[in-house]
């Protein structure tokens, strides 16, 4: 096929868009491949749809190598499934919730477990009937609050998501895998480097969860990785807690003057000078930082929970709500601390000597939870509940002791494997599959059932996979450009080949018309700049922009018999006869 510049519906821009912040928003919106529309929404035009169509491509036949078949559900769906398996509520804000004139409930979805979910039940009730994964490639909506980088993050977006259905559990740790691996496939097909981690489960619940992200500066997500072999989202990273320590024979706590020692420097400063030791000096690890923060039920209730961590880490509040979900959580306002006066700020800790201050059997019941490294036997030093004060030798489970473990400190380059691997270092990636095994929360959630070979009803186990269709195009052009434009992957790129005839003289334009028909009819997928009054140095700026990998120039020396190759990916251009190019190209 043969798509004409003259006709195609482009208009390239010389400027760089002025709300763009990464390569790719800036390139795909010059090309003309996409158009902005309001914030984090974007109108597909027709080269940004071809290569859209390539990427599905490439996703659909893996996913029938699989074993998955395609449906397509609607974006716009009744609230009431949501609202059994509680999600309604669950997503909060990011939720794009309306009204018909009836003023009755829908969304757009974010996702489509209950659809899928329902269809199944709807129409399977034996074990004969399973196993089962169905997929589709359908829009997305999630009302982000601060939709940046394009397509990287939108409010709309593309997303292939395929759901297993099995009997047993064993059942669904093969499709499982078979989703897994077709992952990896489709990853590698597209020339995509990917990482495999350890993934938090967030709001699809489920046991298993892996997410593949992308290595790059520009990625959002945080992981972590050592280097004998773990891997995870710094989310899903646990601790290692220490081994516990003796308590016999510790010292006593001594209550400490530490004037002017809100912050953990100003109490390191104030130790080092007055409470100096004899082995080495005090450090901010020494600390027992604690920290108060807000949560907001999906009730509408407020409660406050003080976290212990020591005193060099700080608080990584998007491990907070994970440890934390589906409640919201924020740091305590002065309202909070002004309806509980023995949070002391600055001076806040577990113990004072008149008795416990924190944990749910105190005088405040306030919640008290600690971090992983703070066991018993540790010593601490920490704060007396008492303005200048501080306690030292202050002993877990002798002195405090807490009401369960928070894992939300920051992770430091260094830490600890969990699996005992060695020390991680921390990268940035950016999310472009995810691959759940959900179990049974949403089949018992909305009733999916089979009869089992005994005849007894059992409830279904079901697996969901992910991939951001349209985020891995961002990715893709992310990681293939150069200072002049795109530099598509063959695989993906909008045309097989750019033809590009230059000049003013009428025989370069036939030439090209028949290298053109000869391209065409070989079964490439052809664009010709046809263009007759255009430079061509605009064009080859057009050319570059637009990223084609292939491109054959067509000028000055046409009538020779002799014409230009250029590979756009590596800048190599070389001078072939034009009898050679059909087979050079289709070699």
């Amino acid at each position: 096929m043969v798509t004409r510049l003259s006709r195609l519906f482009l208009r390239t821009l010389r400027e760089d868009p002025v709300d763009a912040e990464v390569a790719s928003h800036k390139l795909l919106v010059r090309a003309g491949y996409i158009r902005r529309q309001a914030p984090g929404i974007f109108a597909w035009l027709p080269l940004g749809l071809r290569v859209k169509a390539r990427i599905e491509t490439i996703i659909r036949e893996e996913m029938a190598a699989a074993g998955a078949q395609e449906v397509h559900f609607p974006a716009l769906l009744p609230r009431e499934p949501y609202e059994a398996t509680n999600r309604w509520t669950e997503y909060g804000p990011n939720l794009f919730r309306l009204q018909d004139r009836r003023e009755t409930d829908y969304l757009l979805a974010p996702t489509h477990e209950e659809p899928f979910t329902l269809l199944v039940k709807d129409l399977y009730s034996s074990y004969k009937d399973l196993p089962v994964t169905l997929y589709q490639i359908q829009d997305k909506y999630r009302d982000e609050a601060r939709p940046r980088a394009g397509l990287l993050r939108g409010r709309e977006f593309t997303m292939k998501d395929a759901y297993s259905f099995d009997v047993t559990d064993e059942g669904l740790a093969e499709s499982y895998q078979a989703q897994r691996d077709a992952y990896e496939r489709i990853f590698t097909r597209l020339g995509l480097e990917y990482v495999i981690v350890q993934a938090d489960a967030g709001a699809m619940g489920g046991s298993r969860s892996e997410e593949f992200l992308h290595p790059t500066e520009v990625g959002e997500d945080t992981f972590v990785r050592s280097a004998g072999g773990y891997a995870a989202n710094v989310e899903a990273y646990q601790t290692p807690a220490p081994e516990a320590l003796p308590i016999d024979g510790q010292p006593e706590p001594i209550v400490v003057d530490t004037p002017d020692s809100s912050t953990i420097l100003g109490l390191i400063d104030e130790l080092n000078t007055n409470q100096a030791r004899t082995d080495r000096a005090w450090l901010a690890s020494d600390t027992l930082k604690n920290v108060v923060l807000a949560l907001t039920h999906q009730d509408g209730s407020r409660e406050l929970v003080v976290v212990g961590m020591p005193g060099d880490r700080e608080v990584d509040m998007k491990r907070a709500e994970v440890v934390f979900a589906p409640a919201d959580v924020e740091p305590a306002s002065e309202s909070d601390f002004a309806k509980h006066p023995r949070l002391v700020r600055g001076y806040l800790g577990p113990w004072s000597p008149t008795g416990a201050v924190l944990g749910e059997t105190s005088s405040n019941g306030i919640r008290y939870l600690l971090d992983p490294r703070v066991v018993e036997g540790t010593a601490w030093v920490t704060g007396a509940n008492e303005h200048g004060k501080h306690v030292l030798s202050l002993i877990v489970g002798r002195d405090f002791t807490a009401d369960g473990v928070a894992d939300i400190a920051e992770v430091h380059e260094g830490d600890p494997a969990p699996d005992g691997s060695g020390p991680i270092e921390a990268a940035r990636g950016m999310e472009i599959g995810h691959v759940f095994q959900l179990g049974r929360k949403y089949a018992e959630a909305l009733g999916l059932q089979v009869l089992d070979e005994n005849g007894k009803l059992v409830t279904v186990t079901m697996g969901s996979y992910g991939i951001g269709v349209t985020r891995i195009m961002a990715v893709l052009a992310e990681t293939n450009h150069d200072d002049k434009g795109l530099t598509w992957p063959e695989q993906v790129a909008p045309f097989d080949v750019h033809v590009v005839a230059t000049g003013k003289d009428a025989a370069v334009y036939t030439i090209a018309e028949e290298l053109v028909s000869q391209l065409e009819g070989f079964g490439h997928d052809v664009l010709y700049d046809d263009r007759p009054k255009v430079s061509p140095g605009v064009k080859f700026g057009d050319a570059e922009l637009l990223g084609v990998p292939r491109i054959v120039i067509v000028g000055r020396t046409a009538a020779d018999g002799i014409v230009e190759l250029w590979n756009r990916r590596t800048g190599e251009r070389e001078q072939v006869a034009i009898a050679d190019v059909v087979s050079r190209l289709s070699a």
